[in-house]
């Protein structure tokens, strides 16, 4: 084998590899003398097929399959050699011309490539010792407790039968059947039987349980809605449509008192056992939202202690991931440029920089782990799997299935947790104040942050 460096700029990097017709060939007998006991051939007894009958047959297919490895092991040997450390996967350029192909499938010619690397950058780890930061810490008071304790009340509350006559009024509950038609013709998903609707709640196409104020059960309307522009089935939305609508029965929502028995209810011992338990639900609401603002400013922390020459190639498939979403959800939502009061080249921009954010701190927490020894075990991703069958209940096997037979899926369970892992070690060594805070406070949008 032959290489020639040919580039080298930045962190690209690109070698002329030539290996000859010869160790081609020699490979291919090789192959083919293993093939030999193998492989059966009528007229021929097993492990009597004559290597050149062999070749005829099977040549051309042994001499891919001896490109192929050479290629890849080549290329292996170039990182060692020159201890790079690849941003991404080779790209190799063959020959196209169909003689110069058919010359060196046939043995007639020598292999000769190029391969183009792009390289990782070394990156100096910051000492973070240095590194200052403040945890939003919020006390959970009674009120916070008080207005838990009213939604839940406000959730379960019983509903009783406003009686014959009774029209509907906001809250009220109406157990309707209806009939969606656009341009009067009934519409798929559109029809329903005994369908409880709670006036207000916002459960159905903005419009719909306006509409059924003051309506008696028994009675029938026609209600005209439009559906939003970027309602979920695309075949419907934009589109005006009526519903043909009997009202059954009209309920009113009766007055709960957050005592024992509702606390009893719920599944709770006593309304201080229920109390408790809601306390410890905010304080989890809490704690995950200021670890995610610690975090932050964490990587904020991270992303200006590092600066080195980032793999363009890398930035560019993380921009056009960011920017493909971005369109898509625009569109879904119906909204331009000129809603967020921007250009679409000020938004590239942007996007641009939050791209090469991400890619800076992916590779600076990946070197941070592997300097640290940082790993996720498989009882790790275990656990992960277990609590994603458990948000899909009756679809535990096929969730179970689905992550242990597609490896890039594995690898979003065990990305997040390496990451949480790393940040964990470098808040153990950085220096952490504590700063209480009211709660408006620790909800409080940094609309200047930048994405992670």
């Amino acid at each position: 084998m032959q290489v020639t460096e040919t580039a080298s700029e930045g962190l690209r990097r690109e070698y002329k590899v030539v290996v000859p017709a010869q160790e081609l060939d020699a490979k291919v007998g090789e192959r083919l003398n293993e093939l030999k006991d193998r492989v059966r051939i009528n007229g021929f007894r097993p492990g009597k097929v004559p290597v050149a009958h062999l070749r005829r047959v099977y040549g051309r297919a042994a001499m891919a399959e001896v490109i192929e490895a050479a290629i890849r092991e080549n290329n292996s040997k170039i990182v060692g050699d020159n201890k790079l450390r690849l941003a991404m996967e080779p790209k190799v350029t063959l020959p196209t011309d169909e003689a110069e192909v058919e010359n060196l499938i046939s043995g007639k010619s020598d292999l000769a490539y190029t391969v183009a690397m792009e390289i990782l950058a070394p990156i100096e780890l910051a000492d973070f010792r240095t590194i200052e930061l403040t945890k939003l810490v919020t006390d959970i008071g009674d009120k916070d407790i008080d207005e838990a304790l009213e939604r839940i009340a406000k959730q379960n509350r019983p509903y009783s039968d406003k009686g014959e006559g009774a029209k509907a009024e906001q809250d009220d509950r109406v157990t309707i059947s209806f009939v969606g038609k656009i341009d009067g013709t009934p519409f798929e998903g559109g029809s329903g039987e005994d369908i409880a609707v709670q006036i207000g709640s916002g459960s159905f196409i903005p419009g719909f349980e306006e509409q059924l104020i003051g309506i008696a059960a028994g009675e029938s309307r026609v209600l005209k809605v439009s559906f939003p522009e970027n309602y979920l089935n695309a075949e419907l939305a934009g589109k005006a449509a009526e519903f043909d609508v009997t009202a059954k029965s009209i309920e009113a929502p009766r007055e709960v008192t957050t005592d024992d028995e509702f606390a009893k209810s719920l599944g709770m011992e006593s309304l201080e056992k229920l109390k408790d338990a809601v306390r410890e639900q905010i304080k989890r609401e809490y704690d995950g939202v200021s670890r995610q603002r610690l975090k932050r400013a964490l990587l904020d922390a991270l992303d200006e202690r590092h600066r080195f020459e980032l793999p363009q190639t890398l930035v560019e498939q993380e921009f056009e991931g960011l920017w493909k979403s971005t369109l898509e959800q625009m569109k879904s939502e119906n909204r331009t440029f000129a809603d967020e009061k921007t250009t679409e080249e000020e938004a590239k921009a942007d996007y641009r920089k939050i791209a090469d954010r991400r890619v800076r701190l992916g590779l600076v927490l990946a070197e941070i782990g592997e300097k640290n020894a940082i790993k996720v075990t498989d009882e790790e991703v275990t656990r992960a799997i277990v609590e994603q069958t458990r948000q899909m209940p009756g679809r535990e096997q096929q969730v179970w299935d689905y992550y242990r037979s597609n490896p890039n899926a594995l690898a979003s369970l065990r990305a997040p947790i390496f990451e949480e892992k790393v940040v964990d070690f470098i808040l153990a060594l950085a220096k952490v104040t504590e700063k209480p805070v009211s709660r408006e406070d620790l909800y409080k949008v940094d609309e200047d942050a930048p994405a992670a």
